[in-house]
């Protein structure tokens, strides 16, 4: 099982930033891949960005150029850069780890006020 720490979130008006990490540890193999899903309230859980240990970057469209994703894998931590935001943005942001199974973690609040 991995175990995913994560940090970064809370209130910002539109068009401001805010930066999300997460640490993952315990049974890390590679390849593998770590990203970040969000839920909004009423809303299914969807895609924000996804990276691979080997670099291969895949974003949801309603981000693109907005959001960037990156990773240390010596670290193995995963960091979301998150500009330009809007309300619409407003999400619990979950962490994710894709080896063999899929682990989550707790997720963290955004809000985005207008």
């Amino acid at each position: 099982q991995v175990r995913l720490v994560e940090s970064g979130g809370g209130l910002v008006q539109a068009g401001g930033s805010l930066r999300l990490s997460c640490a993952a540890s315990g049974r890390i193999f590679s390849p593998n891949s770590m990203g970040w899903y969000r839920q909004a309230p009423g809303k299914q859980r969807e895609l924000v960005a996804t990276i691979t240990s080997g670099g291969r970057i895949n974003y949801a469209d309603s981000v693109k150029g907005r959001f960037t994703i990156s990773r240390v894998n010596q670290e193995n931590t995963v960091y979301l850069q998150m500009n330009s935001l809007k309300p619409e943005d407003t999400a619990v942001y979950y962490c994710y780890f894709g080896g063999f199974r899929s682990d989550w973690g707790q997720g963290t609040q955004v809000t985005v006020s207008s």
